[in-house]
């Protein structure tokens, strides 16, 4: 009996120094928590397909509003009424602008987000207590694809993954999230912003 209590105590010891694999957040409960972030501010660290590192402030405006601003330069997206806008700041010409229902970051802007629809998430898994979701537009798979990383208890939004048409990657790292932040309807507008450069 000894002998077998002895030789088990490792065994327990090994199962003890590895703490429980963490639980997915339910689907249902990310696509709420995102129905539910109305307004966030935070600033974020952006990895961009060649390896070039971009710092800023994103400022978030659910349904359908986001302006992300880069430190040192005047680089700057903005996303509203329909439209992203991509001001180089570098460039003396106006922006770069698509519609931003082309683009896979609209599955989180969206008014109403149902990760429970049929082949819009194509990953889910649970990697370093944190859960992962890759989602894309059921109707649209050829715009590319968001996978974005989420922390539990509370749930929270820490990172996404931006995979383009062309198969171009853009990480977005989220720094600290503060919620309920009130902006002014001129943070968001595209013509507002083309005005101001001028």
């Amino acid at each position: 009996m000894k002998l077998r209590s002895l030789a088990l105590a490792p065994v327990l010891a090994l199962a003890m120094a590895f703490p429980a694999m963490a639980e997915k957040i339910p689907l249902n409960e990310i696509s709420r928590y995102l129905n539910s972030l109305k307004t966030a501010q935070a600033e974020f660290t952006q990895v961009n397909g060649d390896g070039s590192i971009s710092t800023g402030t994103v400022f978030i405006h659910r349904p359908n509003r986001v302006r992300f601003e880069y430190k040192g330069d005047k680089t700057l997206v903005l996303a509203s009424a329909g439209q992203v806008a991509v001001f180089d700041g570098k460039s003396r010409s106006g922006p770069q602008q698509y519609p931003l229902s082309k683009t896979p970051l609209s599955l989180i802007l969206a008014p109403n987000v149902n990760l429970g629809q049929a082949r819009m998430v194509t990953g889910y898994a649970e990697k370093k207590n944190t859960t992962v979701v890759t989602a894309q537009d059921p109707q649209h798979p050829e715009y590319g694809n968001i996978q974005m990383v989420f922390s539990a208890n509370p749930t929270q939004l820490r990172q996404w993954v931006v995979t383009d048409d062309a198969g171009t990657r853009t990480t977005v790292i989220l720094g600290e999230m503060k919620t309920g932040v009130t902006f002014p309807p001129s943070k968001f507008a595209i013509e507002s912003e083309l005005a101001r450069r001028k």
